[in-house]
């Protein structure tokens, strides 16, 4: 029974942040589809069998399937070229509302529109958060430069207001510490006002492994000072909005760096995670509090937008590459190339699912 219960507790979660997810990237695809006139069949969240569902006016079935590891919607006419729509018999009616006898504009949009939904379901949780709960505000002073530490040798001072690290601009303590944390050894630039006047100085942060609440493993650069402390600050609707744009501007930039980090070598590729690891942070955010769960929801819906613009067959970032290609050649890609495309994408996904959920299970 403390198995079973063991399990529950860590699926839940998980289950909750999955379907979440998918729902808004799918329903991205779907409005913008239906926008453009596409009939959409099939909107699933799950694959497999279906456990349930409902048919809407518009021919559309909504259903939960059994297999809640994704989802898709399903487009008619989205798996036949623009030829073989126009040489099947199809009447007038059909061929209005089949996915490829759309533009490649209108295609691009609808496979855009997934990613584009995630970024925009992180932006609308955070601007919600800075409303309601407030943003996390830390001072840029620094309240402590522990002895013997990067930020110590660099000549870092208690009472320094941060002004600029690595090129960007500081406005709050977090901003270093977004900076830093993805650092793997490399000299920063620092910019600090120390009595009104500015000095330039250069810190090397230390690289630490620390292992956070289920036992993974990271990798993380420090510099070894202290705040002043945290307060956090309630915005006004307009002004929250903007700060989540920038909020997710900065992770989006920071998840893309880790990512280079990952493949030049800098970081270990064990510190990539796959549904285990994300089971594992998903309970524990649930058990502290909403807000943090909320926040989670956000940070790893970005990182799926991410992922799937990467240019890989098989993701939405692949097909608009093909739509890039037809669009410059103005010839879609040959069927040939296609498959052939598809298909090593398909062995890439399968690979990485693979190599990440095996590093899960190596780490628990």
């Amino acid at each position: 029974m403390e198995l079973l219960s063991t399990i529950v507790d860590y699926a839940l979660p998980f289950l909750f942040v999955l379907t979440v997810l998918v729902f808004f990237h799918e329903l991205g695809h779907y409005l913008i589809a239906r926008l453009n006139g596409v009939r959409v069949e099939v909107f699933s969240v799950g694959f497999g069998p279906e456990l349930f569902g409902r048919t809407d006016r518009a021919g559309t079935r909504w259903k939960f399937s059994m297999i809640p590891l994704g989802g898709y919607v399903k487009m008619f006419g989205e798996n036949t070229t623009p030829d073989e729509v126009s040489q099947a018999s199809l009447s007038d009616a059909d061929q209005n509302v089949a996915f490829h006898t759309k533009t490649v504009g209108q295609r691009a949009a609808i496979v855009f529109a997934g990613p584009a939904a995630n970024f925009l379901l992180a932006i609308v949780i955070f601007a919600l958060l800075f409303v309601f709960v407030g943003q996390p505000f830390t001072s840029p002073e620094i309240g402590k430069v522990h002895p013997d530490s990067a930020a110590e040798r660099a000549g870092l001072q208690t009472g320094d207001i941060f002004v600029e690290v690595d090129g960007r601009d500081i406005d709050r303590f977090e901003d270093v510490q977004q900076i830093v944390v993805l650092n793997t050894g490399d000299p920063l630039n620092v910019v600090v006002d120390r009595n009104g006047e500015q000095l330039q100085l250069s810190a090397r942060p230390k690289i630490i492994e620390r292992k956070d609440r289920s036992g993974n493993v990271h990798r993380l650069g420090i510099l070894g000072v202290s705040s002043k402390g945290r307060d956090y600050v309630h915005h006004s609707p307009g002004t929250a909005i903007w700060r989540a744009v920038l909020e997710t501007g900065h992770l989006t930039v920071g998840t893309l760096k880790a990512v280079g980090q990952v493949i030049s070598g800098q970081r270990e590729p064990k510190e990539l995670g796959g549904p285990i690891k994300i089971a594992q942070i998903s309970h524990d955010f649930a058990q502290t509090s909403p807000d943090k769960l909320l926040w989670l929801i956000a940070l790893l819906s970005i990182n799926l937008g991410l992922l799937n613009l990467f240019p890989v067959p098989m993701l939405d970032g692949g097909h608009l590459l093909f739509y890039a290609y037809e669009a410059l050649a103005g010839r879609p890609l040959g069927e040939r190339a296609q498959e052939i495309g598809l298909r090593i994408g398909l062995a890439l996904v399968i690979s990485l699912m693979v190599f990440v959920t095996v590093n899960d299970l190596i780490n628990l």
